[in-house]
């Protein structure tokens, strides 16, 4: 077969002849989505896989491509009218004045899809998120202002055993917990076997002592507790009209950390040092891109401390991104410049781009996630963690710097800043850690494409091959504390 060659910055970049193709029908795909014409678009990958000689890695990511039309669809389910309807429900004394009027400042996340305006599923939550003047219109009415408190409590009770202490991890909590993962009936067809994916939480020096207590049925595979992405992997023949379900009961216990940070005391890593090579290095959504590095130099200026410069960050995303619910990971390209360029982001988004602007600078960064187990807001949730000689591995959550100086508004400010700054090197008990990086691979890797391929917490189904999507299947975590025994029972 004919070769061609493309030189790219001195090295040589090959491509065969059905590579170039693929180049063009993926740059095809993406003018046609922009444009908003995705049955065009959809037609035109159909035909590019029917009948194709294409080697499996392109066919491969040409049905990916396929698919995120599909996905992108389903995260824009609202018409102008559906989502005017969802709006009356909750905000009080709505007018259809008042709704175009924010149709026309932008205030809703959308798309042009097949000649329609298509408005994101979160539409209604996040605009109390972005227009938090809104509250007080919101329906029904939301009091926080006990659970604003408990936060707060519990970190100062950590910070203060700390201290108190003399050492990082604190205050241990015995969870008992039970993830069920359901793929509705007739996901796969009858006869055929569903293989899951369930998340398991890894070791870390503040999460241990793991127990796997039940399963739906015999694990095929469970992970290392070292393992990246920790999964548990089960497999189970689907019936017809029924639903089949997954779950896993164990035990973990997780402690409290902060880390009493001096910069005085930090030290830079050496970027020659093998054992950062990962953790500095560019990746899948963590990028360098023009912008990247623009507003990098204006958060860190002359900066040279690395915990300065990471606190410097933290900071900013604090002050300048605002939460948002998010459209689905594998729908976007590059994740941390998306949050930057909106200006918003949910946790991973913000996590993202707070590694990206570490790294960029020399500083050791790395994805952590899993579940927030906090009494009263049990969800799925993503945070990072940095290296800081000589302290070590340190947690650093972006969403609780956001939640904080902007949605615990029934604290005082002083009491808001303690929170925002407990999370620069400070963690609750209240998580279950299944991941230390993102874009992992499962084990057994899925012969189909992921749900979510950045990201590890509501499970993973398949079927000979085919991805069970997120709306073929529901998941939960349900959680109780236990009694952590004393020393000497």
């Amino acid at each position: 077969m004919k070769r061609l060659v493309l030189a790219l910055g001195g090295a040589g970049v090959f491509f065969t002849a059905q590579g170039w193709a693929q180049r063009d029908i993926l740059m095809e795909l993406n003018q046609l989505e922009a444009q908003g014409h995705f049955r065009e678009a959809a037609a035109s990958a159909s035909r590019a896989l029917e009948g194709s000689s294409l080697p499996a890695v392109e066919r491969r990511q040409l049905a990916f491509e396929l698919d995120r039309l599909e996905r992108i669809r389903r995260d824009f389910p609202f018409t102008k009218q559906t989502l005017f309807s969802a709006l009356k429900d909750a905000v009080e004394d709505l007018t259809a004045e008042e709704y175009n009027q924010w149709i026309d400042q932008g205030r809703f996340d959308s798309r042009e899809i097949d000649g329609e305006r298509r408005f994101m599923v979160s539409s209604v939550a996040n605009l109390f998120f972005r227009y938090p003047q809104l509250a007080g219109r919101r329906v029904p009415p939301r009091d926080t202002a006990r659970f604003q408190r408990a936060r707060w409590e519990t970190c100062l009770a950590i910070k203060k055993a700390a201290q108190a202490e003399k050492k990082p991890y604190v205050l241990p909590k015995r969870f008992h917990a039970t993830m069920v993962v359901t793929a509705v009936s007739n996901a796969a067809p009858a006869g055929e076997l569903i293989r899951a994916w369930l998340p398991l939480p890894r070791r870390y020096p503040f999460q241990g002592d793991f127990q796997l207590l039940s399963t739906s049925s015999m694990p095929k595979h469970i992970d290392d507790e070292q393992k990246p992405i920790r999964s548990l992997y089960l497999e189970q023949p689907a019936a017809r009209n029924r639903e089949t379900v997954f779950s896993a009961a164990y035990a973990y216990t997780a402690c409290g950390v902060w880390f009493d940070l001096k910069a005085e005391e930090t030290r830079p890593c050496d970027p020659a040092d093998p054992a950062w090579k990962d953790f500095l290095a560019e990746a899948p959504h963590v990028m360098f891109t023009p912008d990247i590095r623009a507003l990098s130099g204006q958060i860190i200026g002359r900066e040279t401390n690395p915990c300065v410069k990471a606190r410097k960050c933290y900071d900013w995303i604090a002050e300048h991104i605002q939460y948002s619910y998010a459209i689905e990971y594998s729908t976007i390209r590059n994740i941390s410049e998306y949050c930057l360029h909106k200006g918003y982001g949910d946790c991973g988004q913000e996590a993202l781009l707070f590694i990206a602007l570490c790294r960029l600078n020399g500083i050791p960064a790395r994805w952590q996630s899993g579940w927030n187990t906090f009494p009263g807001e049990k969800t799925i949730h993503d945070w990072s963690e940095i290296y800081l000689a000589p302290y070590g591995w340190v947690p650093v959550d972006p969403y609780m710097g956001v939640y904080a100086m902007r949605y615990a508004t029934s604290l005082s400010p002083e009491q808001r800043a303690e929170l925002r700054d407990f999370y620069f090197g400070g963690l609750d008990q209240y998580r279950m850690a299944a991941n230390s990086g993102h874009n992992q691979t499962l084990t057994p890797p899925k012969q189909s494409v992921r749900s979510d391929d950045v990201d590890f917490q509501r499970g993973e189904l398949e079927w000979g091959g085919h991805n069970i999507y997120f709306d073929q299947y529901t998941y939960s975590l349900m959680l109780e504390e236990m009694k952590v025994p004393a020393r000497n029972e």
